[in-house]
C-alpha cells in the first residue's frame, strides 16, 4: 500500500505551538529574557526592548499586572493557558490573544518560564477546523472513505467501521470488495462495481454523484444496503494523484419504500399541483386516511398563508398553528381538540411532552433522525387511539407546520418504514405548503409593487374635475395583473386621464405596468394630441430595448397586447378628446342621466402596429360624469362584457350621487367575490371654469399692436387685483408677442386664465417652435424666453390643428387663489 505521510503545513499546527507562536523566554521574577521575531511581529516591539523588562508591566493593557504573568506567586509545575486576553501593542492598541505559559528547568537567573502567544481569532478559526476534522472522523453520520491509488482502503471514518461491522485495522490496505460478500452499482450510465468506480474516477479525473450503490457488508451478512454515494479524485498541489475520496449515505429504508409505496408517492405527487394550502391539506388527507392511518391532522404556521417571512423555530419555544385539515375514519374515537380553521398549539411540541407521562418512548428507538419525528403509544380516555405519529412539513430548513397521524382501527403501531413512508408524505406536502408560501409572499409583492406603482393620492383637481377610483385585484391563483389608472395635469388647467391594462399576471405585468405609466406620464407632458401621444407609446413598446432581460436578450411578450385609453378634458372649453389603443371606451353620463358610450375608432392594442391610432373630440356640459374602467370590471367567465356595460350604465345613471358612493355601489354589483382579473375604475365629474376667470384677445400680426397687448393685460390684471404680477406679465406678452410677429404668421391670440396659478397662452398659426438658449454676449437678441424661463414658474408649447400655443404660468399668492 502506498505510504500516506501527515501534511507538514502551518494550517495544520497549533498556533500555539513554540514553533509558530510568539514566544518570549522569562527568568523567575517575570523578566524577559528572550523575545522571538513572531513575538516583534504579533506585538511590535523589538527584542531590544523587551528583553530586560518584566513582561507583565510590558504586555498588561491596564495598571495592574496581567493575572496571567504573576510568576512569583504561580506553582512551579503548572502550565497556565488563557483563551483570551488583551495586551497592549506597541503602538497603544489592544490586542486579544491567547497565551500559554509553562515552566522551565533553570538555574539561577537562568530562562524559568516561557510563553507562547498567537491572535484569539486564529486559535479560535483552527479550534474550529480541528473539530470539524474530528467531527467527519468520529461523529459524522456520512460514510467517509479514502482509497490509495491502488484502490485500496486508506483510511475511513466511524461510521464506515459502523457500516461494515469491523474496525478500519481489520480492512485497511485492502479493496472495499473484500468488507463486501457482494457489491453492485445500480444507477444507470455507471461502471458495475465498485472497484471499476474508482478505477475509472482514478484514469479520468471526473467525479462521480448520487452513484447508488447495493452491496452487504461482512458486519451484517442478511441485509442488503443502499448507499447514495459520490467520489471524486485526490490530488496535491502540484497535481500528483493522491487517490480518490468518496462519501456514502445510506438511503436503504428510503429506497424500499419508494419502491413498495410507488403508487401512492405518484399520489402524493398530487399535493406540488396547487398553491391552495388548504387545498394541498385536503390532498394528504385524501392519501393517508383510511389506508395509512384512520385519521390525520394538518397544522401550518399562519405565515404560510400570509406570505410572511418564516423565521427558524427557537429552542424552547411553542408556536401556535392553524389547523387546516382534520379527517378521520369514525369522529367518535378522535378527541375533539380543534376544528379547521382554528389555532393550535404546536403539535410536535405537546406530543413530545404528552410521551412521558403515558411511560413510552418519546420517539420511536429505530427512528433515524428524531428531531423531526415522535412517535408515542398511548390510550387517551378511551379514544381507542393507540399510537400517534407527529412528523413536522419542513421545507429549505424551515417548519412549516406538522402532520399528526393516528391510528385506532388499524391495529399494528407505526414502524420504521412507515415513519419514513410518513417522512416522504410529509416532505411533499411541506414542499407544497412551501410553494404556496412563496406564492402568497410573491403575490403580496406583486400587490405592494401594483399599488406603489398606482397614483397613490390623485391630483386635487379643483378646476378641471371632481375624481374618485378603484383598483381591486384578483383574488384567484392567476396573481397580481397590470390594470391602472392616472390623473396628469396638464398646462391651461386641462387634465389627461389614462386608464391601461398590461397582458399576464405577476411581477413582470406589475413592473410593465409601471413603465407604462411613468412613459405616459413623460409622453402627456409634451401636450400632445391623444392619438399622438398613443402612437408614440406603440412605437416605444415595439422598440426591443424598452423591455430587456437583464441577459441582454430583449423580452417585450408582457407589454405586447397592452391596452390604453387616454382622455384630455379642457375646463376652458368643456372640450373633451379621447383615443383608444384597443381599450374599452369609456361610460359616459350627462347632467341629463343619459348615458353614452363613444364611438371611438378600434385602434390596435400596444405594441402590435398596423391600424393608426384617431382621437375623437366632443363638448360634455358641466356635471357630466366619464368613467374609465378595464375589462376586469365588466367581463368575467359568467358574464359578457355587453351585460358588465349595461350593469355599470345602470348604477352610474343615478343622478346627481357623490362619486365615492358611485364607486362603491360599482364595485359591490360587478364584482361578487371571488374576482377572476383584476378591475380599475376611474370616475371623474366634470367642472367648467367661470367665464370671468378667463380674458381673450385677437390682434393683427402688427407691431405697432404690442403696447395694445400689454395695455389689454395690464387692465385686466388690474379688474382681477393682480397688480403684483403685472410687471412679469407684460414682459412675458410682449416678448411672446413681438416673437409671433417676427417669426410667425397669421393672427395672434392672447388668453388670460386665473386659477390657482395665473396662465397666461400666446397661440399663432405658425408651427415652429422656440427653443431656450444662452446668448452670446455679440448677441443682439435671444435673451427674451431665458428671462420668461427665470421669471416665471414654468413654460411650454403644444400644438393645435391650427398652429401652436406658448403657455407660461406664474404662482398666485395663497390669499388670492
Amino acid at each position: 500500500m502506498e505510504a500516506w505521510q501527515e501534511v507538514d503545513g502551518d494550517d495544520l499546527r497549533d498556533p500555539l505551538d513554540v514553533v509558530q507562536a510568539a514566544t518570549a523566554v522569562l527568568d523567575a521574577d517575570g523578566v524577559v529574557i528572550g523575545w522571538s521575531p513572531t513575538a516583534e511581529e504579533l506585538l511590535g516591539y523589538p527584542a531590544a526592548e523587551a528583553v530586560g523588562r518584566a513582561a507583565d508591566e510590558l504586555l498588561a493593557a491596564q495598571p495592574a499586572a496581567l493575572p496571567l504573568l504573576e510568576v512569583s506567586q504561580r506553582p512551579r509545575e503548572s502550565v497556565a493557558r488563557s483563551d483570551q486576553v488583551q495586551v497592549r501593542h506597541r503602538a497603544g492598541h489592544l490586542l486579544k490573544v491567547a497565551m500559554t505559559l509553562c515552566p522551565l528547568a533553570h538555574t539561577a537567573g537562568g530562562a524559568a518560564w516561557i510563553i507562547t502567544a498567537t491572535g484569539a481569532e486564529e486559535l479560535r478559526r483552527w479550534e474550529a477546523h480541528q473539530s470539524m476534522l474530528k467531527g467527519l472522523a468520529t461523529q459524522s453520520p456520512v460514510n467517509l472513505c479514502i482509497f490509495d491509488t491502488s484502490g485500496n482502503v486508506a483510511w475511513a471514518n466511524a461510521a464506515v467501521e459502523h457500516s461494515v461491522g469491523m474496525p478500519l485495522a481489520q480492512f485497511a490496505g485492502r479493496p472495499f470488495e473484500d468488507i463486501l460478500l457482494e457489491d453492485q452499482v445500480i444507477s444507470e450510465d455507471h461502471p458495475p462495481n465498485l472497484q471499476a468506480l474508482i478505477s475509472h474516477v482514478l484514469s479520468s479525473g471526473e467525479p462521480m454523484l448520487d452513484v447508488r450503490i447495493r452491496a452487504r457488508p461482512r458486519g451484517d451478512p442478511l441485509h442488503d444496503y443502499i448507499w447514495s454515494c459520490a467520489y471524486f479524485r485526490l490530488q496535491d498541489a502540484v497535481g500528483h494523484i493522491l487517490g480518490v475520496c468518496g462519501y456514502a449515505v445510506d438511503i436503504t429504508s428510503r429506497h424500499r419504500a419508494q419502491q413498495r409505496l410507488e403508487l401512492l408517492v405518484r399520489a402524493g405527487g398530487r399535493m406540488g399541483m396547487t398553491l391552495d394550502a388548504n387545498r394541498i391539506a385536503r390532498d394528504l388527507a385524501d392519501v393517508v386516511v383510511p389506508g395509512f392511518a384512520d385519521a390525520v391532522t394538518v397544522d401550518v404556521l399562519e405565515s404560510v398563508l400570509t406570505g410572511d417571512d418564516l423565521e427558524p423555530k427557537a429552542a424552547g419555544r411553542r408556536t401556535a398553528f392553524r389547523r387546516l385539515e382534520r379527517r378521520s375514519g369514525g369522529d367518535h374515537w378522535i378527541e375533539a381538540d380543534a376544528a379547521v380553521g382554528e389555532v393550535v398549539e404546536d403539535p410536535f411540541a405537546v406530543a413530545q411532552a404528552r410521551s412521558p407521562a403515558t411511560g413510552e418512548p418519546d420517539q420511536d428507538e429505530q427512528s433515524d433522525d428524531p428531531s423531526d419525528v415522535t412517535v408515542t403509544a398511548e390510550d387517551r380516555g378511551g379514544t381507542g387511539v393507540h399510537s400517534r405519529l407527529v412528523v413536522s412539513l419542513r421545507a429549505r430548513d424551515l417548519t412549516l407546520g406538522v402532520v399528526t397521524f393516528l391510528r385506532a382501527a388499524i391495529p399494528d403501531p407505526f414502524d420504521t418504514e412507515e415513519v419514513a413512508l410518513a417522512r416522504e408524505l410529509a416532505a411533499r406536502a411541506a414542499l407544497g405548503f412551501d410553494n404556496a408560501h412563496r406564492y402568497a409572499r410573491e403575490h403580496a409583492a406583486a400587490l405592494t409593487l401594483q399599488r406603489s406603482l398606482l397614483p397613490r393620492h390623485v391630483p386635487e383637481q379643483l378646476t378641471a374635475l371632481e375624481v374618485a377610483h378603484r383598483y381591486l385585484p384578483a383574488s384567484t391563483g392567476l396573481g397580481v395583473g397590470g390594470d391602472w389608472f392616472d390623473v396628469i395635469p396638464l398646462p391651461g388647467t386641462r387634465v389627461g386621464l389614462v386608464v391601461g391594462d398590461v397582458v399576464g399576471h405577476g411581477l413582470r405585468a406589475a413592473a410593465t405596468m409601471g413603465r407604462l405609466r411613468t412613459t405616459v406620464r413623460a409622453l402627456a407632458q409634451l401636450d400632445q394630441a391623444p392619438d399622438e401621444l398613443l402612437t408614440q407609446l406603440d412605437a416605444l413598446i415595439g422598440d426591443p430595448s424598452y423591455d430587456e432581460e437583464p441577459t441582454g436578450e430583449a423580452s417585450v411578450e408582457e407589454a405586447v397586447g397592452a391596452t390604453c385609453l387616454y382622455v384630455v378634458y379642457d375646463p376652458v372649453t368643456r372640450r373633451c378628446a379621447m383615443a383608444s389603443a384597443g381599450h374599452l371606451p369609456p361610460t359616459i353620463v350627462r347632467a341629463d342621466s343619459s348615458v353614452t358610450f363613444p364611438d371611438l375608432a378600434p385602434g390596435p392594442p400596444l405594441g402590435l402596429g398596423g391600424l393608426p391610432f384617431a382621437t375623437v373630440e366632443f363638448e360634455l356640459p358641466e356635471g357630466s360624469l366619464i368613467a374609465l374602467f378595464t375589462d376586469g370590471l365588466v367581463e368575467s367567465r359568467n358574464r359578457d362584457v355587453d351585460i358588465g356595460l349595461e350593469q355599470l350604465a345602470t348604477v352610474l345613471a343615478e343622478p346627481r350621487r357623490p362619486l365615492e358612493d358611485l364607486c362603491e355601489r360599482a364595485v359591490a354589483t360587478l364584482l361578487p367575490e371571488p374576482i377572476s382579473d383584476d378591475a380599475a375604475l376611474l370616475l371623474v365629474r366634470t367642472r367648467a371654469l367661470d367665464e370671468q376667470q378667463v380674458a381673450t384677445w385677437e390682434f393683427d400680426a402688427d407691431p405697432a399692436l404690442v403696447a395694445d397687448a400689454r395695455t389689454r393685460v395690464t387692465d385686466q390684471l388690474t379688474a382681477w387685483r393682480l397688480e403684483d404680477l403685472t410687471f412679469t406679465s407684460e414682459l412675458v406678452v410682449s416678448e411672446l408677442v413681438t416673437n409671433v410677429i417676427r417669426y410667425a404668421a397669421g393672427p395672434v391670440s392672447v388668453r388670460l386664465i386665473r386659477d390657482r396659478n395665473l396662465i397666461c397662452e400666446v397661440s399663432d398659426t405658425g408651427h415652429t417652435s422656440p427653443h431656450l438658449r444662452r446668448a452670446a454676449h455679440d448677441d443682439e437678441g435671444g435673451r427674451g424666453l431665458f428671462l420668461i424661463a427665470q421669471l416665471t414658474l414654468r413654460w411650454g408649447t403644444r400644438y393645435t390643428p391650427t398652429g401652436k400655443t406658448i403657455w407660461t404660468e406664474q404662482l398666485l399668492h395663497p390669499a388670492l387663489q
